[in-house]
């Protein structure tokens, strides 16, 4: 931060009360409103997360006016797909870097929501089904970002799993899954790379705005985590701008006209509202403005430039780390680049590239290159192509569908190129089948030639168990940025080599996905009753059949895991360490993935769970060795009953493979357990009492010494028999039966013994 005589944060005593609430909204769509005369600039906010959306002319924020020319890098879903936080704090570097050139000062991105359901609309945005993994990439991705001098906006702070209803919703979740699972994830970014901004979501939780939620704006976000820096509301999240500014939130975007601005006066004024609260929020849009100020001034001098063939070589990079080779039977892949054979390309897919999602974060690439040109350059045979489809996917295709049997049944090999319907912001999939049209297309292909390799296009996960035994090989493409295209070829004929690893699950069915029975809810409401059991979670826990595990990913070339070992840190976590070896004849990157478990534990728990992982790139032969530090804090739960996060003591399991369902090797582990001792009183039961080190001993002399007295009370809650049968049962409730032992001056002094 600027801490010169010219630190805007040092102007806030001189600003006046309406100059302080101009402040914390917009002067229009984008930028925030200047105090000319204080020499306070505006500040420019721009889309991202794959790419710099700044918008030419026009105002909107679901991708309808265009924007200038930016490096469309590949979505959030095919980043994920890498876990590199290396590769990811390079593209937070060239968008930081962009938005710079742009004279941008906020960057909105990177999205962690949790994929709750593959229905949601925006997965194609966000990073993992895992918190770990998608808190570890993005706080790289802030980093990245932030190196720049310009902000990123962490969003969407907090569990905005669907579009549907999305600005009424209210995400009804438990206390466990909302710390543990939703919130994980933005906590590690926040501690670990301090974002400038968060971005807060549209929607309630448990019945709350997230841009009214104290609780979760200031007491978790600020007291718990140390977020230092600005909460910007989503654009029009705001519901109350008064109760807004004072649960915690800085800035309203876009601008409500002044409108609010008065609101907030009004509320000093009228000794609503502490002017100590505006001080506050105005203090920290001062702050980040000179957090931004030396991007926003190289912009302003002309001196702010990047290197756009540089980017998108970055962007093909990857694009090509991205992709998940699902299925490779027999060695289908890669082809030969020097056979002569013909080679089919079907699908439009390959000649107009689906290469991002619809909405808020629609890039205007600075160049598009597809896959069918790419192939054409690097095959050695012919190569002819057929759409197959129509890019709408609305019109009659039955033409389009024999022509393309006709283009299959004459090639040696057919490279068939499908996707998911689109998604965008705005409104959630209504399923994960693929499209009508395209399932036509795959019956009649595969029927004309099964030597046929499926690339895939999409954002969200497709269902692929009704069709992926038929052929040899399926590559998932996701969504890629500008360089998809050719890095679709160049993993189709073995010049790159695919490492990526699922970061969701593909299950069988929707049916048979965590949520399905609870999503998207009804009358403003989702009830989040899978609870903890989000993703592999409850796959692996329910021992349940998917087509396509969570860290999976095939590679042209194989991995072995060797000599896992652990260590005890000075913190109380514990170090792994184990040797992995390229044992082919491919360079390639391994991706080594840590779960842990606790088999014998008074919580409920997941059959295992991410606690860390590690990118390993290997030439043929290299063996390296492997470090993941996993702290104490990590394999913490959070305790409703005390409140806070608690390390349960016991012998954890340690899992390292190649997915959730390939474990190479296992470690057992000793940790420590916090006193996870809940304080007693006369409304906790029979057992608790009983279970406490202080309160057993205490009521079972209590109860001994009114049965040697003949009271029968007693002697059956003493009997083992009659304590299983009542001894739910909380105080309160025995003292209330006639003839009880616990009478109330026998519950005081209960009470006085555990306090002391």
């Amino acid at each position: 931060m600027i801490t010169s005589p010219e630190s805007h944060a040092d102007k806030l005593p001189s600003l006046s009360l309406e100059e302080k609430a101009s402040l914390t909204s917009g002067a229009d769509f984008w930028t925030t409103k200047p105090v000319p005369g204080a020499g306070v600039p505006p500040m420019l906010l721009t889309d991202g997360p794959h790419g710099v959306r700044r918008q030419a002319e026009g105002n909107d924020h679901v991708g309808l006016n265009a924007s200038v020319p930016a490096t469309c890098f590949p979505p959030a879903a095919g980043l994920g797909s890498t876990w590199d936080a290396d590769l990811l704090a390079r593209v937070g570097q060239a968008l930081g870097a962009e938005a710079r050139a742009g004279g941008v000062s906020v960057l909105l991105g990177p999205g962690i929501n949790i994929k709750r359901s593959p229905l949601g609309g925006r997965n194609f945005e966000y990073l993992s089904e895992d918190p770990v993994l998608a808190g570890e990439l993005g706080a790289a991705l802030v980093a990245g970002i932030q190196s720049q001098g310009v902000a990123a906006s962490l969003k969407h702070f907090a569990v905005n799993n669907q579009e549907n209803d999305r600005l009424r919703v209210s995400a009804d979740v438990d206390e466990r899954p909302l710390r543990e699972v939703y919130l994980r994830g933005f906590q590690k970014v926040v501690t670990a790379a301090q974002p400038w901004t968060v971005m807060c979501s549209y929607n309630r939780i448990n019945g709350v705005y997230a841009s009214e939620d104290a609780w979760l704006l200031t007491d978790v976000l600020r007291g718990e985590w140390g977020f230092t820096g600005l909460v910007v509301s989503d654009w029009g999240a705001v519901n109350d701008r008064v109760k807004a500014l004072a649960a915690g939130l800085d800035l309203e975007m876009p601008s409500s006209g002044g409108a609010t601005d008065a609101q907030i006066v009004e509320a000093v004024k009228d000794g609503t509202l502490d002017e100590a609260v505006l001080d506050t929020a105005a203090g920290r849009v001062l702050q980040l403005a000179d957090r931004t100020a030396d991007a926003r001034e190289g912009a302003e001098e002309g001196g702010a430039v990047y290197d756009t063939d540089a980017h998108h070589a970055l962007a093909l990079e990857a694009a090509r780390r991205s992709i998940v080779l699902l299925k490779n039977e027999d060695a289908f892949l890669p082809l030969d680049p020097a056979a002569p054979g013909r080679v089919a390309v079907i699908g439009e897919y390959a000649r107009t590239p689906r290469y991002q999602g619809g909405g808020s974060s629609l890039v205007n690439p600075t160049r598009l290159e597809n896959a069918l040109d790419a192939i054409r350059a690097l095959a050695g045979g012919e190569v002819v192509f057929a759409p197959g489809y129509l890019a709408g996917q609305k019109a009659d295709e039955e033409g389009l569908v024999a022509e393309a049997a006709d283009a299959a049944a004459s090639a040696e090999t057919v490279i068939l190129f499908l996707g998911s319907e689109l998604e965008s912001e705005g409104y959630d999939r209504t399923g994960i089948a693929l499209p009508a049209a395209h399932r036509a297309l795959l019956e009649a292909v595969l029927d004309a030639n099964p030597n046929t390799v499926v690339v895939l296009s999409n954002g969200g996960v497709v269902q692929t168990a009704a069709w992926d035994h038929r052929v040899p090989a399926v590559l998932e493409g996701w969504l890629l940025g500008q360089a998809g295209g050719p890095a679709t070829a160049e993993v189709l004929f073995g010049v790159a080599n695919p490492s990526g690893r699922l970061a969701e699950t593909i299950p069988n069915r929707l049916q048979d996905t965590p949520a399905y029975l609870d999503f998207p809810g009804e009358l403003s409401h989702v009830r989040y009753g899978e609870g903890l059991f989000v993703g592999y979670r409850y796959y692996d826990s329910r021992e349940m059949e998917v087509s396509y595990p969570f860290g999976h990913g095939l590679s042209y070339t194989t991995f072995a895991h060797t000599g896992l070992q652990t260590t005890a840190t000075a913190d109380g976590g514990v170090r792994l360490t184990l040797d992995v070896t390229n044992t082919g004849d491919r360079a390639g990157h391994e991706i080594v993935q840590a779960y842990t478990s606790l088999p014998v534990s008074a919580f409920t728990r997941p059959r295992r769970e991410l606690k860390g992982f590690a990118a390993v790139h290997l030439e043929p032969g290299q063996t390296k060795a492997v470090q993941i530090d996993l702290a104490r804090q990590d394999l913490s739960v959070w305790h409703p009953g005390l409140g806070r996060w608690v390390i349960e003591g016991g012998d954890y399991v340690l899992e390292v493979g190649a997915s959730s369902r390939d474990i190479r090797q296992s470690a057992t582990f000793r940790v420590d357990g916090d006193d996870l001792t809940q304080p007693l009183t006369t409304g906790s039961t029979l057992l608790e009492w009983l279970a406490h080190p202080a309160g057993g001993p205490a009521i079972t002399a209590v109860l001994e010494q009114a049965a040697a007295e003949g009271n029968q009370r007693a002697q059956l809650l003493i009997d083992p028999e009659g304590r299983s049968l009542i001894g739910s049962f909380p105080l309160t409730r025995l003292a209330a039966f006639p003839g009880s032992p616990l009478t109330p001056g026998a519950l005081e002094g209960l009470l006085r013994q555990v306090s002391r």
